[in-house]
């Protein structure tokens, strides 16, 4: 049954500082039979019995037929496992969440041999990286809750957070990421999480994890990481940096390709959700109290994916509850998609990382570009940079930046810059990032341009920044279209 599939992977999820940092040190370093490239491509999939295809098979359908009325009943109660409705669960995106919870560090406990009838991923896909974010922190936040969060998120977070949150009765609470103790003033009894992103979008501050997991601690709230940057575990791991949920979009470096929208939230399985308040009531009730849709169950302390024992509880409730009512789900479709640009990951994240560190330091003594503007962790005068190498893969700073074309006056500088996007001729000029091609975009005009200067400012947004998400054609050919725009941005 499902308890002794299961039960044999189970350990204590408890870990000491020093093992902890250990996690850390180690992160990068592959493991005997479970290197990065070696898991994108085999982990997570199990031969069918009937046809064994290598390939992973595209499950495009609706639902699935029990076997049975009693069949039938155990998967709606969880007393079993299974497929039920591609809403909830469907074997092709098992597969999707089977890898990138392995490759983003999660202890994957419940994992098994990926028999998706006795076994589960400790991540779950949605519809796309917003979809993620919301499913999170619904799954443990309600009205009358409070978060902190970095001010200098995406656009799209940004907006979601402060406006649509807010109409739930949820308030985000923005402070400057790089300055940790100025968000542990804004913690009060209803904080229910430290959210940050792995690499800020567009100023690319890296976080110091050491000094947030040290105030989360003293909180007793969890950290969410968005890792969309952080491609898909390659460049940051957050969870062996001490982050317990992360979340991020697949649409980005995990496809790679630009074709298909999807996130993913990884649960790290690291987090005591039976934390209580000074009354004695719990901190995070939706998921240590009574499930009252499923007839007041104690999840937290199931003996399969409780707290004690897989410690899969919120992962499962995020899908079971959050997804099963908000329905935010992915299409098998694109799982499937995502799954073919996964099994390249690791290659095109190592050109990607080559180019963006060659072409920052290219830029950064570039005539037509204002000194002292590329803010890429990559040059070691970026303010992250060091945190950047304490945290990331070695020599592995992520291929997004942002650069200021140069101007006698702001105003020409901010002419300049769109003109210099708009006589591009390989680059893309669109709102996306982690392409396999080299992107650009004016944040000013376009991601952010919904917000207020002030708010542009507090975000790291600049009039005349030029957005780059750095694709890995050949380098010179990337530097040949930069230098054609630089000339014609001039005329």
């Amino acid at each position: 049954g499902t308890a002794e599939t299961i039960g044999a992977c189970c350990s204590s999820t408890d870990m000491s500082a020093s093992a902890k940092q250990s996690k850390l040190e180690d992160a990068y370093v592959n493991k005997a039979g479970e290197g990065f490239t070696t898991v994108m491509l085999h982990h997570g999939h199990k031969l069918d019995t009937d046809n064994r295809a290598r390939a992973v098979p595209l499950f495009q359908t609706t639902s699935f037929e029990f076997k049975s009325a009693e069949h039938g009943g155990a998967l709606f109660e969880l007393s079993q496992l299974g497929p039920i409705y591609t809403r909830l669960m469907n074997p092709t995106t098992h597969v999707l969440e089977y890898k990138v919870a392995k490759l983003e560090g999660a202890p994957c406990l419940a994992h098994g041999d990926y028999d998706n009838a006795t076994t589960l991923p400790n991540a779950l896909a949605v519809a796309s990286g917003q979809s993620a974010q919301m499913h999170c922190l619904m799954t443990f936040m309600q009205a009358g809750d409070n978060f902190i969060a970095s001010a200098e998120l995406y656009g799209g977070t940004y907006t979601q957070f402060k406006y649509s949150f807010a109409q739930l009765g949820i308030e985000a609470r923005f402070f400057n990421a790089a300055d940790p103790e100025a968000g542990k003033k804004l913690i009060d009894e209803n904080t229910k999480c430290i959210y940050i992103e792995t690499i800020s979008n567009p100023s690319a501050t890296v976080p110091d994890f050491e000094q947030y997991v040290k105030i989360a601690g003293e909180a007793a709230i969890p950290i969410v990481c968005d890792n969309t940057f952080g491609q898909g575990g390659w460049t940051c791991k957050p969870l062996a940096c001490g982050a317990n949920l992360v979340v991020e979009s697949a649409t980005k470096w995990i496809g790679g390709h630009g074709t298909s929208i999807g996130g993913i939230i990884v649960d790290g399985s690291t987090f005591d959700w039976r934390v209580k308040k000074a009354d004695g009531s719990f901190k995070f009730p939706l998921v240590a109290g009574p499930q009252v849709s499923y007839h007041g169950g104690d999840f937290a302390n199931h003996p399969i994916f409780g707290v004690d024992a897989t410690n899969t509880v919120f992962i499962l409730l995020a899908r079971v509850k959050t997804l099963r009512d908000m329905g935010g789900c992915i299409s098998p479709f694109n799982s499937f998609q995502l799954i073919q640009g996964l099994e390249t990951l690791s290659l095109r994240c190592k050109a990607h990382n080559e180019n963006a560190n060659a072409l920052a330091a290219w830029l950064n003594e570039h005539p037509m570009v204002k000194k002292g503007s590329v803010l890429s962790p990559s040059l070691a005068s970026h303010p992250s940079h060091e945190l950047a190498k304490k945290y990331f893969r070695p020599n592995c700073f992520g291929s997004v930046f942002t650069f200021e074309v140069d101007g006698p006056t702001d105003d020409e500088a901010r002419a300049r810059g769109k003109k210099f996007i708009t006589n591009l001729e390989m680059c893309a000029h669109l709102a996306n990032v982690g392409d396999s091609r080299t992107l650009v975009i004016h944040p000013a005009s376009t991601t952010h341009q919904q917000l207020s200067t002030e708010q542009q400012k507090e975000a790291g947004v600049k009039p005349a920044g030029v957005r780059v998400s750095v694709g890995y054609e050949d380098l010179e050919d990337i530097k040949l279209d930069f230098d054609r725009a630089f000339k014609k941005a001039c005329e």
